[in-house]
């Protein structure tokens, strides 16, 4: 029996496994397809790797002796504990396989091959895992109601308890949403705002000032077309930031999902009470979005003018989510009004499982 065939065999093993858990992680947790794809190429990349180095794979098979390995039976407590969840599945798979593959590198030189490919492999893999990780480890946005908040659009309660009454009726975000107010009113407002927000288990999101977004402890912000790239906001919100793009095509949303969006508004779809909007999208566009195989998936929301009366239209789309302002904001019975859509919404999901 070969020393260095067994070598070989076990580490192939174990990278391919380490990978084989990240493409799943990228595929089934993220709905990533371009990530996903990566690590598929990667995992066929590495076999091609071990097979350049001209050792029969039966000969590799026949290296194999798993009673007879000491290894099995050595353990570290660190091992048995995931306690971070996909997170830490992640981390363990992409060491374990970094660390394969080198073993890797280092025994196709001992075989007097060059150890290129696998430092590829595994140069390839260090950017991937950084990507993977963190997009693992920003929040899961999964709303189906959120709640644009304008104080000028709170007719009858304050905007606490139109918060307290959206938060009752099951939305899950509220979106602070106040272009005319001066910054440092704003800031003011911002930090009553999402402190209400978070009392009563809801996202507080920003609009557009991701400046107000960090000095608010918000949960994210979210960006217009023009507003500062998502990237850039990241880089001062931080990693676990969540950030939202406004968008007005199916083109428009791919590019924001590549760039790293965490959800995407997509409207104008009906006119809007509060702003003058050109170029209605209607429920085609969120349809065309939801027959698009890269986007279906992602989270979304339906922006501009959806009201109780015309929210059954958006739902029986399939369309994940919704983001609504002076139907809720404006309502005399704010909680009523939200919790129709809350249950439109929340019926529609329910029956395309069925």
């Amino acid at each position: 029996m070969n020393d260095l065939h067994r070598i070989i065999d076990a580490n192939t093993n174990r990278a391919s496994e380490g990978i084989r858990v990240l493409e799943d992680l990228a595929r089934f947790s993220l709905n990533s397809e371009p990530m996903s794809e990566s690590l598929k190429v990667l995992r066929h990349n590495l076999q091609t790797g071990v097979q350049s180095l001209g050792i029969n794979q039966s000969t590799l098979l026949a290296s194999r002796n798993t009673a007879g390995d000491v290894g099995t039976s050595i353990t570290t407590p660190n091992e048995q504990r995931r306690e971070e969840g996909v997170v830490d599945i992640a981390t363990a798979a992409a060491k374990r396989s970094q660390e394969a593959i080198r073993v890797l590198e280092e025994s196709a030189k001992a075989l007097g091959h060059s150890g290129a490919v696998f430092e590829s492999i595994r140069y390839t893999l260090y950017d991937i895992h950084r990507d993977l990780i963190l997009k693992l480890d920003r929040p899961s946005v999964k709303w189906s109601v959120c709640v644009l908040l304008t104080k000028s659009l709170c007719l009858h309660h304050s905007p606490e308890a139109v918060i307290q009454d959206a938060a009752r009726a099951g939305a899950e975000c509220i979106q602070i949403r106040e272009k005319d107010m001066p910054s440092d009113e704003l800031l003011v407002h911002a930090l009553a705002m999402v402190a209400c927000a978070h009392e009563h288990g809801m996202t507080a999101i920003i609009n557009d000032r991701v400046d107000i977004a960090l000095a608010s402890q918000a949960d994210g912000v979210h960006l217009g077309q023009h507003d500062l790239p998502i990237n850039a906001a990241r880089s001062i919100l931080g990693s676990k930031a969540i950030i939202g793009r406004s968008c007005s095509n199916t083109d428009q949303l791919r590019e924001a999902f590549d760039q790293g969006a965490d959800y995407c508004g997509l409207g104008p779809v009906f006119p809007s009470t509060t702003k003058q909007k050109s170029n209605l999208g209607g429920i085609q566009m969120l349809t065309d979005a939801m027959v698009d195989p890269t986007l279906h998936t992602k989270p979304m929301l339906a922006i501009s003018g959806i009201t109780p009366q015309n929210i059954d239209q958006v739902a029986a789309t399939g369309f994940p989510g919704v983001a609504v302002s002076s139907s809720v904001c404006s309502a005399q019975d704010p909680h009523a009004a939200c919790l129709a859509m809350v249950e439109s919404m929340q019926h529609a999901a329910s029956s395309s499982k069925c």
